[in-house]
């Protein structure tokens, strides 16, 4: 598929409806983002993980990446 074959709002052309991204979940929590990617495509396997992270480069449709990259509360010892 390439960029061409997807709108916007990240559905696939040539008469399909299944999204292919979520920009709209940008800035949500982790938990947000599962449910509404689950909402869209519940066969996703989800895999959080941090910004920059190396991946493979294999194109899975059931796997969905969700990047992250801030820090929700102030790191301590303990």
């Amino acid at each position: 598929m390439s960029c061409s074959d997807v709108n916007a709002a990240g559905a696939q052309l040539a008469g399909e409806d299944s999204k292919t991204s979520w920009p709209e979940l940008v800035g949500k929590t982790i938990k947000e983002a599962r449910e509404i990617i689950l909402k869209d495509k519940p066969d996703a396997n989800i895999v959080v993980l941090p910004a920059g992270s190396a991946v493979t480069l294999d194109y899975r449709t059931d796997r969905v990446r969700i990047f992250v990259d801030t820090v929700a509360d102030a790191p301590h010892i303990g």
